[in-house]
């Protein structure tokens, strides 16, 4: 048996990166809906909780992306 100190419960406890995950179709959901511009703030809460800042990004990379392709091939059939 070890004597490994238990950590002091005043300290802070990093959390797990399991706890944080959030799943690709909630990030894409929460992209959405910041394309359009409403939220509820609790949801917003709850996605900076469990959401990945690098997964939001990339998401909203592609998302402008699409947007863009999806405008210019628009623009080409209509003219």
């Amino acid at each position: 048996m070890t004597d490994k100190p238990l950590p002091h419960p005043a300290e802070p406890v990093a959390p797990s990166p399991v706890q944080s995950k959030g799943s690709l179709l909630r990030t894409i959901r929460a992209v959405a809906w910041s394309f359009i511009g409403l939220r509820k703030g609790s949801e917003y809460a709850q996605d900076v909780e469990k959401l990945n800042p690098v997964h939001i990004i990339v998401v909203g990379l592609v998302a402008v992306f699409l947007l863009v392709i999806s405008l210019i091939t628009l623009v080409n059939v209509i003219v």
